[in-house]
């Protein structure tokens, strides 16, 4: 089984990569279950393509900057469509901002690839185009992980 972890990036603290980097562990170890994290799919190609700097090119250079971007988004939606099982998505006021995992959730409830979210704001906040497109919502990643070991766990 393979899951897509889905969360703000370009808005959030380490883009994101902290809760990650803990799942990643966590499915790895307790149920077998690989990752693709876009954070380090991120990373891998910012090091292809010697663009570590990219970030400064929105401004500076707005066309090379969204030409590169768009690598980020194609990899996300192949990843999304095509190669995952399922997506747990982080849902927080870092979200807000961007619009990647917005895409993300969407494109996940259209080709019928469950999303599990853990949502972080007031359900008062919480959109229901995205409350929609969730398979499950919890209120927190230990809530979550119980849910996964009930429903892969041997």
């Amino acid at each position: 089984m393979i899951a897509y972890l889905s969360g703000a990036m370009e808005y959030a603290v380490d883009e994101g990569s902290g809760w990650r980097l803990d799942m990643t562990s966590w499915l790895s170890a307790q149920l077998g279950h690989d990752v693709i994290d876009p954070v380090e799919e991120s990373r891998l190609l910012m090091l292809q393509e010697n663009s570590a700097d990219y970030k400064t090119w929105k401004e500076s250079d707005t066309e090379r900057y969204r030409q590169f971007v768009r690598q980020y988004v194609e990899r996300d939606i192949k990843a999304v469509t095509e190669e995952v099982d399922y997506i747990i998505c982080l849902w927080n006021a870092d979200v807000f901002k961007g619009a990647g995992t917005h895409g993300e959730v969407t494109l996940a409830f259209q080709h019928n690839v469950p999303v599990y979210l853990v949502n972080q704001i007031s359900l008062a906040d919480l959109s229901g185009w995205i409350m929609a497109c969730s398979s499950e919502i919890f209120n927190n990643f230990e809530d979550l992980k119980a849910f996964l070991l009930e429903k892969f766990g041997s």
